[in-house]
């Protein structure tokens, strides 16, 4: 992905899906499709959920590149233990 496509959403753009590639094991991938059957999601929806999830947890108020989107509800991580 290039820089200009990877700013796309912080200046308001659409989102533009576009077809990537990742490598995982044998085992992983049936991780990945027993999880997606599980959940009733395709291999793809897992894995973006989980990316997402797991950048919320470990980036609760966003990043300059990814805002929380309006109205959204942002704790402070110092506050919050």
């Amino acid at each position: 992905m290039s820089e200009s496509e990877s700013l796309d959403r912080a200046e308001g753009k659409p989102d533009k899906k576009v077809v990537r590639s990742f490598t995982a094991s044998q085992e992983e991938l049936h991780m990945l499709e027993a999880l997606a059957r599980y959940h009733g999601l395709s291999r793809t929806s897992v894995i973006t959920s989980l990316v997402r999830k797991e950048f919320w947890r470990i980036f609760p108020q966003g990043t300059p590149e990814v805002q929380p989107e309006p109205g959204a509800r942002v704790i402070n991580k110092e506050s919050s233990s």
